[in-house]
């Protein structure tokens, strides 16, 4: 008979911190995760957003730009640049969405991107970072 416990104890050294009213896990600071972690959250969110908007402009639901920023309670330039990231091209929506690629371009930098052609696009989006 073995004199040790039968319990094994690991220990991961992880804070718990609130943000937005949300508990969220944070990792040591001396962490380097292996693989990306993939879309930033804010991204996907402005994209659903954005089709959101859309999908109530075109059902009709509200009328105007204007309206649908003051249901949403923001600006109407923010409505309107916001509604842009509905012309990216498939393939890139595709690459974010499903595939959880990380674009290599910043929200505002993805905006703009989206006044291009499709076939540029991707190129554009996720260009590799040297």
């Amino acid at each position: 008979m073995s004199t040790e416990p039968d319990t094994l104890r690991i220990v991961i050294p992880l804070t718990v911190r609130r943000r937005n009213g949300r508990p969220r896990i944070q990792p040591p600071a001396d962490y380097i995760p292996i693989q990306d972690a993939g879309t930033d959250p804010h991204v996907l969110r402005a994209i659903a957003q954005a089709w959101s908007w859309r999908r109530k402009l075109e059902r009709g639901e509200v009328a105007t730009i204007e309206d649908m920023a003051g249901l949403a309670k923001v600006t109407h330039r923010m409505v309107g640049r916001m509604l842009k990231l509905t012309y990216l091209a498939p393939a890139v929506l595709e690459k974010i969405l499903l595939e959880r690629m990380s674009p290599s371009v910043s929200l505002r930098e993805l905006i703009e991107a989206a006044d291009l052609e499709w076939s540029t696009q991707t190129e554009i989006v996720f260009e590799m970072r040297g």
